[in-house]
């Protein structure tokens, strides 16, 4: 179990590996589509199915972590930011 208190960047249960690489690649590279994330990432050799990286995508946006502009448009958020920085730490409602 992790503890809290150290953790750098504590994420919450319901968070996959994608997820960070996700906020790291928005908060890098900034607004993009989800195939997009997934071309460039597969290009950095971390291989994720696009459609899978846009479930992703959404589950991030409903949970405040990036910001969804439609179209299919995702940007790093303010409390994503964040929470990279280790600034908060997502709790398994956040």
């Amino acid at each position: 179990m992790t503890d809290q208190k150290s953790c750098m960047r504590c994420h919450a249960q319901w968070m996959s590996i994608v997820d960070e690489r996700i906020l790291e690649f928005l908060a890098e590279n900034g607004a993009r589509q989800p195939s997009q994330i997934a071309d460039e990432l597969a290009e950095q050799g971390m291989v994720y199915n696009p459609k899978y990286v846009g479930r992703r995508c959404r589950e991030l946006a409903d949970r405040g972590l990036i910001d969804n502009f439609g179209n299919g448009i995702y940007a790093s958020s303010e409390k994503g930011e964040r929470y990279l920085e280790g600034e908060i730490r997502l709790a398994d409602g956040a």
